[in-house]
Order: C-alpha cells, then structure tokens, then sequence
C-alpha cells in the first residue's frame, strides 16, 4: 500500500487550500448535538453510526435507516463481479439544514460550503475503534471535514492510504473509486461528510 502524500493529493484526495473551519467549535458543535441525538446505524451496520444534519423538506424520514447509508457498489466475493447495495438517493434533494441544529457552528459551516458546493446529504459519521468499513465505490465524490481523529484513522483509495487529521481542514476524497477507511486506534474517528455533486477529479 502506498501512503506517499505527494502521490494522493495529485490523485484521489485533495485538501481545500482556501477553506478552514474552528477546529474547536466543530467540536463544540459535535459534543452539543450527541448530548441529544443518537447514532443512526443505518439499519444495524456493525461500528457504523450516522448523523444527519440535512434532509428532504419536511421529510425526516429520509435520514433514517438505509437512506443514512444510500447506495454503494461492492465485490463481496472472491470472484469479483461487482453487486449494487442499498437504495438509491436522490442527494439533490437534500437541501433542509435541519433545524433542530441551526444554533450550532455546523450551520455556519454549511453555509460556507453550500457556497462553494452543490452539495447533497451533509452528515456527520461515526467509525468507532479497530473498525473498517467495506471495500468499496460511492456515486460521488465525498467533502471530509475531521472532527476527531487519531493516527490510526487511514482513507484508503484506490490502495493508496491518507490520514487526514482533526485540525478544521476541508478534503475531497474521490469515493467513486473504490476505498474505505479504517480506524485503527482506540477512540472513535469522527468526520463530517457531504456528497459533492459538482466535484470533477483530473
């Protein structure tokens, strides 16, 4: 596996230059939200949990189960054929900050990014201690902002490995190659995640 950093910034992950966020608000503005709102776990995925802070108007249903995962494609098997996961979803339409977190920092860096992005689900993800998630590609590009994080916490695309830390950068992974992330440390990864529906990699 390759962890050569000049190689994936050039390739599949790019750190935004331009934009940077209070690394201790965003985590004043997490620690708020968890007092009140649990993990989703889309629908019992093992170390997986899914805060949503966008959704369809008026629709909270469409954050829960299934659609706090949306559709993926994975190789299940040895053999290699590719099978299709989940529902699809219509990440244009999740345009509603929700707003039940409107007093928090997360709004105001949402409204900075939906001004420079189109931007489909906004969540924040959980990938709890010695954790991986599947070999695997997503329709889009993904916006990572790290909340909390630890050496330990690796973005893997396309066999090359990044870890970005917890210090209010904003990347953009290339999730419609295949990858996952893993977290190989003993406390939780947090990031903040949006689909990017406007995003073109070289």
């Amino acid at each position: 596996m390759n962890t050569d950093n000049k190689n994936i910034v050039n390739l599949d992950l790019k750190k935004e230059e331009n934009i940077k966020f209070d690394i201790n608000k965003l985590q004043e503005a997490y620690n708020q939200i968890v007092q009140t709102k649990k993990f989703d776990d889309g629908g019992g995925i093992a170390h997986f949990g899914a805060i949503s802070l966008t959704q369809i108007p008026g629709d909270p249903d469409s954050v829960k189960g299934s659609k706090a995962r949306g559709v993926y494609w994975t190789k299940p098997d040895k053999s290699g054929k590719e099978v299709s996961r989940d529902v699809s979803i219509d990440e244009s339409a999740y345009s509603e900050f929700i707003p039940d977190y409107e007093n928090t920092y997360f709004k105001e860096v949402f409204d900075v990014l939906t001004s420079k992005y189109k931007l489909g689900r906004v969540r924040i993800l959980l990938k709890e201690p010695r954790s991986t998630l599947s070999w695997h590609r997503d329709p889009e590009p993904r916006l990572h902002i790290p909340l909390i994080s630890n050496p330990g916490c690796l973005m893997v695309i396309d066999h090359v490995a990044k870890h970005m830390p917890a210090d209010g950068s904003v990347w953009v992974t290339n999730n419609t190659k295949y990858h996952n992330a893993f977290n190989g440390g003993e406390e939780n990864r947090i990031h903040l995640v949006a689909c990017v529906l406007d995003y073109k990699f070289n």
